[in-house]
């Protein structure tokens, strides 16, 4: 298993759609993209979405697949994880999908401001403790590092297990005066006229607790 894990380690270093922020850097210049994705790299200036500790990015690929007039980033600090998509995108030539391995904290050292068009947090971990609410990805702290990317009209979707998890930003956003744009506690039971990506793509993290009967919540808000 280290093994695998090393293998893909070192492959995603070689992609040409992968970039590493380490701490150093986010203290410094940041990416060497930032502010440059769409000349750059995309070269377009189609919007640019990130999915926010995408795992193996299989919203980042999945949303790629579908809206080829869109620029899609993953983002996590596990490189054998982000292989998954990575290698998937280089395989079928996917020129709208790259990856960033590195912290969330990190998210301004690697977008400018107003560069970002829509955010996706899908199945992150809820820190159901007290005293790691500071870590969760819906608090103020990290909302604040979302606005100085995102462009005036831009949005966050939510996806998550955890009901807690999805009462705790619903009351982050009324608390903040955030606009809350849709929001359902029971995804699969209330579809309606929603975006068909909501429930026909889906992270290992979703199918895994599908089956098991968790309800899945969808949150979309705009800061």
């Amino acid at each position: 298993m280290a093994k695998r894990k090393l293998k893909k380690f070192a492959e995603v270093s070689s992609f040409h759609n992968c970039f590493f922020l380490s701490f150093e850097q986010s203290k410094g210049e940041g990416l060497p993209l930032k502010g440059k994705w769409n000349k750059e790299f995309f070269k377009n200036d189609h919007p640019i979405v990130l999915e926010l500790g995408c795992g193996k990015g299989e919203y980042t690929v999945g949303l790629a697949k579908r809206y080829p007039d869109k620029n899609f980033i993953g983002v996590d600090i596990k490189g054998n994880r982000i292989w998954t998509g990575a290698k998937e995108a280089v395989v079928n030539t996917m020129n709208n999908v790259a990856f960033v391995r590195t912290r969330i904290d990190f998210i301004e050292a690697c977008f400018d401001k107003n560069e970002i068009s829509e955010i996706w947090i899908t199945f992150p971990d809820p820190q159901p403790q007290k005293t790691r609410e500071r870590k969760r990805l819906t608090n103020m702290m990290f909302i604040n590092r979302y606005r100085n990317i995102l462009k005036s009209s831009g949005t966050v979707n939510l996806k998550t297990d955890n009901e807690p998890f999805y009462d705790y930003t619903r009351e982050v956003i009324k608390e903040n005066n955030l606009v809350e744009l849709d929001a359902t506690n029971d995804l699969y039971a209330n579809v309606g006229l929603r975006d068909e990506a909501l429930t026909n793509i889906k992270t290992y993290y979703e199918k895994l607790f599908s089956e098991k009967g968790f309800k899945i919540c969808y949150l979309k808000f705009k800061i």
